[in-house]
Parts: structure tokens; C-alpha cells; sequence
């Protein structure tokens, strides 16, 4: 078979948030799946072979799907999908309904740094848009793909007819949360930012009316996770909404696209503190004066000697890509 790298299968991955993708925000508790979809097509599927490897797939040819189709080869125990903007490690297989044979796959060599998105593929395909709705991070799916679930220059690009259907498989090793997931804790907020969220788990920041912002690092865990410990060791990612105080309007935010992969190092001295050595599910409010700030820098919309508060989700630990050897 022949195989690609994952940017290359998915040819629109450059185009983020371009695309028409469906998958409904819900929260992971009220997340339901119908294992199978469109029983006497999947049918017609068989899928075998482990798991960590490229499938084995046979189909009952030709196969022409009127509408897409999936069913649950594996389900996994891990974290589910439940935004189209949640990150994920995935492995892809494409077979040709006409005649069983493979299209295209991604490497299948166990790097979970190749980080993607639903909405990302359902640029290209989107019907995964369905097939990944509330799918959790060790499952394998089969996916039955009609012509209308599938871009035409996508299709065009295998070589397929207009009619033709398409099998795929998809292996799904890691998903992020999609945000903070643990115990409420307790703090008091005298004199300090209310934070509110909404049910996909975005936060509101209120500072408070006429009172000085504080002269010292504030830092409390606002809900705490129970996943693993951020050291500094890998790249973090995180959802993070920034206020200068005083200021109504967020300076920054990532919740309207993805989450941002951060190290230590590479964010101001008080954001650095606030993560090291919390975990991952945690959401953490920082105030941060300037020194540990930008100090007297002026930065885009944030004025000089600002004092910053950000809420932060720690939504899971970048893997680090694998070098290789040139010998």
C-alpha cells in the first residue's frame, strides 16, 4: 500500500477552519454513539489486524454506498471527541469501493506528534465529521464513504469515478481533552477575576470594578485534573482566554480555533509559572503582574507595565516528534 505522510492525505489540512464540518459541540458526559450506522452496508466490510498496524480489509465488491456509513471495529477507553476543533492523532486507510484495493494510508509508525483536527479532515472528507462524533481515542472504525461524502478533487485525485464509494479506516491514538476535566476547587476570590464558563467549557472573565490589580503572582487552580504532571519536559497544550485588567474585551483567546501547543519557555515568565507542575484536566487562573509579564513592552493591544490575566485548560502533553537517524 502505498503510504503518505498525514499532511499529505489530508491536501486541505493548511486551510484550518475552512470548512463546513457539522460535528456538534457537546460535553463528554452527555456524548452518545450508535456503534453501527447503516448495518447492511458495513456489512459488507470486513476489518481485521491489529490495531497498531494498517488494516486488513475486505470488501464485498462493488461497494456503493448512498449515504455514509461506520461502524465500531474497536471501541476505545480513551477521551472522546466532542468538538470539531479537538486535536487528535489519528492513522487513516482508503480502499477503493469499486475493488478492495488500497488508495492511500498514513505512515502507521506510532509518531503522535502528527496532531489534526475533525474539521481539518472534513475539509477533504466530510463525512468523518459523523464517523468521529463522540469516538474515544483507541477506537478503530470503519467508515463506508458515498461520493457526497468526500471533496471532488479529493476523489478526483485517486482516480475515482463520480459514483464510486470508498472505504476507510480510521485508528485513533490520542485525542486532547477538549477542555478542563476534573474537581471544582475551591478559592477565595476577594479582590480577584470571576470566571464563568459555557457548556463547551469556554471561560468569561469579569475583573473586578474599581479595584487595584494585585502586585504580586496570583495563581489558583480553578478545576483540577487528574492526568499527567506538566514538567517542561514536552510542549503543553492549552486553551487560554487573556484579559489586561481593567480592561472589558480579551486581548487574546484560542477557544475560537484550536489549542495552542506551548513550552515554558516560550510564554512569559508568570504563564510559565502557572502551568509548571500543574495537571493535565486542570484549569488555572493566573494574574500576572508586569515584571512577569511584558513589563514596559507594548505588545499589540496590551499597553506597557500591564498587569495580564489569563484563564488556562491544560488539555494533554505534546508527543515530540521523532528524529532521524542521517547516520
Amino acid at each position: 500500500m502505498r503510504k503518505i505522510p498525514v499532511a499529505l492525505v489530508v491536501l486541505g489540512l493548511v486551510t484550518v477552519g475552512l470548512t463546513g464540518c457539522s460535528l456538534q459541540n457537546v460535553s463528554a458526559a452527555d456524548c452518545s454513539r450508535t456503534p453501527v450506522s447503516e448495518p447492511d452496508v458495513m456489512k459488507l466490510i470486513d476489518v481485521t489486524g491489529d490495531t497498531d498496524d494498517a488494516p486488513k480489509v475486505d470488501v464485498y465488491t462493488p461497494l456503493h454506498a448512498s449515504s455514509l456509513g461506520y461502524q465500531d471495529v474497536v471501541t476505545g477507553d480513551g477521551t472522546a471527541i466532542t468538538s470539531d476543533n479537538q486535536l487528535m492523532v489519528m492513522d487513516v486507510s482508503l480502499f477503493s469501493g469499486a475493488t478492495g484495493e488500497p488508495i492511500v494510508a498514513t505512515a502507521y509508525d506510532g509518531d503522535l506528534s502528527r496532531v489534526s483536527a475533525p474539521s481539518q479532515w472534513a475539509t477533504n472528507f466530510p463525512g468523518f465529521d459523523t464517523a468521529l462524533h463522540c469516538a474515544t481515542a483507541g477506537s478503530r472504525i470503519a467508515v463506508a464513504l458515498s461520493p457526497d461524502d468526500m471533496a471532488a478533487d479529493v476523489a478526483t485525485s485517486f482516480g475515482l469515478k463520480d459514483d464510486d464509494s470508498v472505504v476507510a479506516v480510521l485508528d485513533i491514538r490520542k485525542v486532547y481533552l477538549a477542555s478542563a476535566t476534573g474537581a471544582l476547587q475551591f478559592n477565595s476570590g476577594f479582590g480577584l477575576p470571576s470566571v464563568v464558563r459555557a457548556p463547551g467549557g469556554r471561560p468569561g472573565i469579569t475583573i473586578p470594578s474599581g479595584t487595584p490589580a494585585p502586585e504580586d503572582l496570583v495563581i489558583q487552580t480553578l478545576i483540577k485534573g487528574d492526568g499527567d504532571e506538566v514538567t517542561g519536559d514536552e510542549p503543553v497544550r492549552v486553551h487560554y482566554t487573556g484579559v489586561v485588567w481593567g480592561a472589558d474585551e480579551s486581548f487574546d483567546s484560542t477557544w475560537d480555533g484550536q489549542a495552542a501547543s506551548v513550552t515554558l519557555d516560550s510564554v512569559v515568565p508568570g504563564f510559565a509559572d502557572a502551568i509548571k507542575g500543574q495537571t493535565v484536566g486542570s484549569q488555572v487562573m493566573v494574574v500576572i503582574p508586569p515584571e512577569l509579564g511584558y513589563k514596559d513592552q507594548e505588545k499589540a493591544s496590551i499597553p506597557a507595565n500591564s498587569t495580564l490575566v489569563f484563564v488556562i485548560d491544560i488539555l494533554g502533553l505534546d508527543a515530540v516528534a521523532p528524529t532521524t537517524d542521517q547516520g
